[in-house]
């Protein structure tokens, strides 16, 4: 963003993989059994409560100094990013940090300590969904009034070292932004798109704890 003449830019500080440890757990499924129930929930839904909200966090590691995202894999070929649902009045930052410890906390001990390592950087995209089916756009179509599901993607700051636990019915890969880059058919839309939305930071590739700053870079015009 511009403030006056000058550009500020977030350097983002990412850890090693293998700073980080990963365990299972038993498996969270989903709360709807197929994607037709999904929309059909959704359709009920916005009728009572209006549009839903949702959040989705790109998490960064990196190795040999290249930034690698983390997805979840379902089965073999689908990928989607950590998040899920928010609560009708919760705010994105609240809901994000609730909804990574529910999926990766070990236990409800720890859950309380687990939900400070997440620290949510800034909000890097928004998606719409402006009907009750899959389509989902980075804009909300001219003739759409009334979207049925905005998703906010939201970068988070892991810390210098963390233990995951994963559910066992999926699989935590780190995806390197190359491989993600303009790769829809692999990836989807937009997880493929990642890559372009992180372009305009600087990235720091770290061994040692360092935290989330912002640099302000002075323009000449």
């Amino acid at each position: 963003m511009f403030l006056g003449h000058r550009y500020v830019r977030l350097i983002i500080f990412s850890y090693p993989l293998t700073n980080y440890a990963f365990g299972k757990k038993d498996a969270q499924h989903e709360r709807d059994l197929s994607v037709h129930d999904r929309f059909d929930r959704m359709r009920d839904e916005f009728h009572k409560i209006g549009m839903r909200r949702s959040v989705e966090a790109v998490i960064l590691v990196h190795e040999h100094s290249i930034p690698h995202v983390l997805l979840l894999r379902v089965g073999q070929n689908f990928f989607k990013l950590p998040g899920g649902e928010l609560i009708p009045g919760e705010d994105e930052v609240s809901g994000i940090k609730r909804i990574l410890t529910e999926l990766f906390g070990r236990s409800s001990n720890d859950e309380r300590a687990l939900n400070q390592q997440w620290k949510v950087a800034e909000a890097i995209g928004n998606w719409w969904r402006p009907n009750f089916d899959p389509p989902r756009y980075p804009y909300i179509p001219a003739h759409v009034t009334q979207p049925k599901e905005q998703t906010k993607l939201l970068l988070v700051q892991l810390p210098q070292t963390a233990l995951f636990a994963v559910p066992n019915n999926y699989k935590l890969v780190a995806a390197p932004v190359f491989e993600l880059f303009d790769n829809s058919a692999s990836y989807g839309q937009l997880i493929s798109g990642i890559p372009m939305l992180l372009s305009r930071h600087f990235f720091s590739y770290l061994f040692s704890l360092v935290f989330l700053v912002i640099t302000v870079v002075q323009f000449t015009y």
